[in-house]
This record gives C-alpha cells, structure tokens and sequence, in this order.
C-alpha cells in the first residue's frame, strides 16, 4: 500500500534579481524585476509502506525542497502530494501527527530545559498515552545511549547527543513515516552506527516509512534498499540499490601480497589495456579492472604466473563511486549493457 504519493508535483520560487549598490537596490525599490527559480521539476513519486528510501542527489538538486513538500512545510507550485490518505499542506495539523522529521542543521528540542521536558512537552502536544510514552522512552534511551546526558539542556550537548536526543524526539509518538535530511552530518563513526542501527531496528519492529536525505554514502547503503537519485529537479533515477550496483558498479580492485618482488609483472601490467596498477610497495600492490572485460580468476592467474601470492582479496566498487560519476556526469543511469558488456543509451 503505497503510504506517499505524489504526481506531477513541482516547486518554485520568484527571486529578486537586483543591479549593485544602493542605485541599484532604489532602482529595485521602484521597479522589481524577478525570475523564476524551479527548484523541482514536474514529478512523480510513490513510496510503499514500510519501506526504506535513499533520496540523494548534488547540493541544489531538489531534495530538501521535496522532503518540505512532503512534510507539509511548503506548498506545492503545482500537481498533487498525499502522506497517508492526507494532502500535507492542506492538513498540518493532521500531517504533524503521523510524521517524525530529523533536520540536521535544525533541533526541535527546546533550548533552556533539560531533555527529559522537551520530551514530556512532545507528550503533551502529540497527546501520547502514558504507557506508550513510557515504552518509547525507557526504549529510546537505552538503544540510543542517552543516558548520560538526558538530563541535560540541549544547549550543553555535543552534536551527536543531540541529533541522538532529536530521532528520539521525533519518535515518541509512534509515526509511521519518517523523514531524515542529513542525520548523520558531521558525526563521529561511533555515533552514526548507533543511530542507524536505531533506525534499522524502527523499521524492522515498527514497520516504519523512511525516506533519507544524505550525502553520506554509508547512509544509503547501511539503511536502504531502494535509491532515487534528483538533480535539477528532475528524477533521474528510481530503483533498488542493488540494480544500481550490479550494473554501473564495474571497477574491482584485487589487492595483493607477494612473496618477492615481481618487477616483470609491474611492467606488462602498466603497459596493460584496462588494467590499472596501484604499488604500495615492493610485496603489496593492487589490480584495479573493469568486471566486464576481465574475470576476478584471469588477474589472479596472470600475477601467479610471476610470482607466489602470499595473500589476496577483491573490493567491487562502492554505490559512493556510482552516485560520484553521476554527479559529475560521467555515467548516465539511463543506459544499458548490451552483449558486450558496452554500456548503451536506452533513450
């Protein structure tokens, strides 16, 4: 059953276009001139009920202004949006009720008073029943670690208690979507694997809808199945992130000890056709090929017949390289491989 549903939806803004200085901003006073900014081009986007959804795509594409749209903070420009049977803009109050949202540059806690009042006000204002406050809480603080620091206002806490004291606010009251932009920004290593296992752990139990905003590739690959990537306003990619690995992920990288020096080898593999040697030292090297051209067995064969291999492991190519080519426009998503293994445009 599809929990978010959104057709031809699009955004955009009138911005003010000014000549320099004070003759410039009289000039403008008298006679404005504007143009119009499309933040998000026509779209269609549907999200089933309890999945899990990675919305990437470069700085200025579209996806903070879609997740808005979504949240009901701004209004659409054009077409039609519904989040559970309800138009988010139109319904506030009803929307604010059944969503849980994450900003990572924004809190909602309240600044002066300890944690544990911010969440009692988040009581009150959702009206949680006791017993699920109670639950949710006792749950929240052991999963996310919060009890160092519950007691203390979020103007005292460090980034990651923050962000952690945050998901568990926007959780109290059992919504069944979620939306995250950024939420694991500027974070240590520790704190962003606790907070995406308490996200995992939402999903699975709860069956709870999360859609993810992130330039944090381990994001998207820890916590989502399914990737929509936007750029311009337009969505230019909707699929599982399996596919997209599967087939634009093509570089493996082997790597390498052995046990002598095998300057021979060094020499006929940088003289090699789509194979490229990274040397870390005399004994430790890496292969880096396209899976398409060669088999993981024809790199390994051919550094065996140089030499003995002391150890060996492989690396396919991580989604952070896939998303990096798009962005820089290097790969197109709308593309195949033909029998060759060539990459087609199916435009």
């Amino acid at each position: 059953m599809s929990i978010i549903e959104a057709r031809q939806l699009s955004k955009s803004f009138m911005q003010a276009v000014k000549d320099p200085g004070l003759k410039g901003a009289v000039k403008h006073l008298f006679i404005p001139k504007h143009i119009e900014k499309i933040a998000v081009q026509p779209l269609d986007l549907t999200v089933e009920a309890g999945e899990t959804v990675a919305y990437v795509g470069p700085n200025g594409a579209g996806k903070s202004t879609t997740l808005k749209m979504l949240t009901g903070i701004l209004v659409p420009s054009s077409g039609t949006v519904t989040v559970n049977g309800i138009s988010p803009h139109k319904n506030r109050m009803q929307n604010a009720a059944q969503i849980g949202a994450v900003f990572g540059q924004r809190t909602q806690l309240w600044w002066d008073i300890p944690i544990t009042e911010s969440f009692s006000l988040l009581k009150d204002i959702y009206q949680i029943p006791d017993s699920v406050y109670k639950t949710n809480l006792e749950q929240f603080i052991e999963l996310l670690g919060m009890n160092e620091f519950i007691h203390l206002s979020a103007r005292k806490l460090s980034l990651g208690q923050r962000m952690r004291a945050d998901l568990a606010a926007s959780l109290l009251h059992n919504p069944p979507i979620l939306y995250l932009d950024e939420p694991t920004i500027g974070l240590d290593v520790s704190v962003k694997q606790k907070i995406r296992e308490f996200i995992k752990k939402i999903n699975l139990e709860q069956q709870t809808t999360v859609m993810l905003t992130t330039h944090d590739l381990g994001d998207i690959e820890d916590l989502c199945k399914r990737l929509i990537i936007i750029d311009h306003g337009s969505i230019i990619y909707d699929g599982s992130l399996q596919e997209v690995k599967s087939r634009f992920a093509t570089e493996r990288v082997i790597f390498f000890q052995v046990s002598s020096p095998l300057p021979d080898l060094f020499r006929k593999l940088k003289q090699s056709d789509g194979m490229k040697l990274d040397i870390q030292s005399e004994l430790e090297f890496s292969v880096s090929f396209d899976r398409y051209e060669y088999t993981a067995s024809e790199v390994v064969s051919r550094v065996m017949e140089h030499g003995e291999v002391v150890d060996f492991r492989m690396e396919d190519a991580s989604i952070e390289q896939v998303i990096k080519s798009v962005y820089d426009g290097k790969l197109n998503l709308n593309s195949s491989r033909n029998s060759e293994g060539e990459l087609v445009s199916c435009l």
